[in-house]
């Protein structure tokens, strides 16, 4: 059995409209991979694919060495997945949803009370045991839901918007908590997300844009696709300076809502010069090193939304 998830040339459409085109990745167990793109990107249907609820219109998905065309049900038992919305029952207690999970999973009796606490133990929750669901933080829910989705020892573990409604601190504690178990267990983690934040922490990226896959590599990689930093310049008549600023300084301004985004090098020193030149024209100028939404920009020509 490989121990990677392989995606080749997938491609999905909902009647006319294609929500997927052609995407090909592979993922390996160890590591935790993002899928990023905005709403509309086609994140959710990947993620409905791999986790064997929709069939593809074309293309081939092989996960551990199986075909999802063939033996989806032998993929499920090697699924670990926690949707977007809770799953969790919020009127019974945190012990009980798992317990229930662990049935439904052939678990029970002694077996099932050690792993439902070897997860809670590892994910911070075992003081929490024996309260509802509901009286617990959105973060807490959250890794219970991993928990859940872990209890019958998954080689893969699909999540789908895990960080959506947490706050900064939980998101961070999700992340820290994700990398642990990938690299301790050799898990496959992949996760989709429209957060950019989340996406720096994977250890690798696929960026998604209306369907397509436009970018992947690590964060770092990513980034190092933009040469220096990258000056944003707010203005009240950005088409006007544009070809100013192209015509005074030779670079490429790029046109994003009402800002003027520029790649150059030793930025700080730009934005002294552009400021000096165009002081009526521009309301605000700073600087940057590139981020993840800057190569998206650069790879679509659109704000990362």
């Amino acid at each position: 059995m490989t121990d990677t998830l392989e995606v080749e040339n997938l491609s999905h459409t909902y009647g006319s409209r294609r929500a997927l085109d052609s995407v090909s990745l592979t993922v390996a167990s160890g590591e935790v991979f993002g899928l990023l793109g905005p709403n509309g990107s086609g994140k959710t249907t990947l993620f409905k694919i791999l986790s064997t609820l929709l069939r593809p219109t074309s293309g081939r998905v092989l996960i551990l060495g199986h075909e999802l065309a063939t033996a989806a049900k032998a993929i499920r038992e090697l699924l670990g997945v926690v949707f977007q919305h809770p799953g969790l029952d919020a009127k019974l207690t945190v012990r009980e949803n798992l317990q229930h999970q662990g049935h439904l999973y052939g678990l029970a009796g002694k077996p099932l009370r050690h792993r439902i606490a070897e997860l809670l133990e590892r994910f911070g929750v075992s003081d929490r045991i024996n309260e509802r669901v509901e009286v617990l933080s959105g973060g807490l829910q959250r890794r219970v839901e991993i928990a859940k989705a872990m209890l019958h020892s998954p080689r893969v573990l699909l999540l789908d918007e895990p960080s959506s409604g947490l706050d900064v601190s939980a998101r961070r504690q999700l992340r820290d908590a994700l990398k642990t178990l990938a690299e301790t267990e050799n898990i496959l983690v992949l996760l989709t997300t429209h957060l950019l934040d989340e996406a720096e922490a994977c250890n690798r990226i696929g960026i998604l844009d209306v369907g397509s896959l436009v970018a992947l590599g690590t964060p770092e990689e990513l980034k190092a696709q933009i040469g220096g930093d990258v000056v944003y310049i707010e203005s009240t008549n950005g088409e006007a300076l544009s070809p100013a600023i192209v015509q005074q300084f030779g670079v490429s301004p790029v046109l994003t809502d009402s800002h003027l985004r520029i790649e150059c090098e030793r930025g700080h020193e730009f934005v002294k010069d552009v400021v000096t030149a165009f002081p009526d024209e521009i309301q605000a100028a700073r600087f940057g090193k590139p981020t993840l939404e800057d190569v998206f920009i650069k790879l679509t020509g659109n704000r990362f939304e």
